[in-house]
């Protein structure tokens, strides 16, 4: 039985980048083209087309195991804090990562992630 851990509580989007062509009217067709092929499935209707702001971050790439990332995390928080900013998650901010690899095909220490931590300037 896997140990439950703080990831356990994550709210997660799966987001995949588009084409600026990509507009709501052409978004809601294909949906509806989807639809009509696959019905009407309930997972669709968590389904949506939105702009995300990413804002001022601290970006690192991350080489190693998904389950080290806290560490890295954690290193990024410091680096913030050093420079005169704080994180911003919780405030409208959200920690965004871009895997870089297969995880079935690399061997785990080789897994490379971007990892971005929304930040803020601290207030004197």
């Amino acid at each position: 039985m896997r140990k439950k851990d703080e990831r356990d509580n994550w709210k997660w989007t799966l987001m995949i980048l588009q084409p600026p062509l990509v507009t709501q009217p052409i978004f809601q067709e294909a949906l509806a083209q989807l639809r009509k092929k696959r019905g009407d499935l309930p997972v669709f209707s968590r389904l949506r087309l939105e702009t995300f702001e990413e804002g001022l971050c601290v970006q690192v790439m991350h080489i190693g195991p998904y389950a080290s990332e806290p560490e890295t995390l954690e290193r990024m928080h410091a680096y913030a804090s050093r420079q005169g900013y704080r994180s911003r998650l919780g405030k409208g901010g959200r920690h965004h990562e871009i895997y870089l690899g297969y995880p079935r095909k690399s061997a785990p220490e080789k897994l490379k992630t971007t990892l971005r931590l929304p930040i803020e300037r601290a207030a004197d």
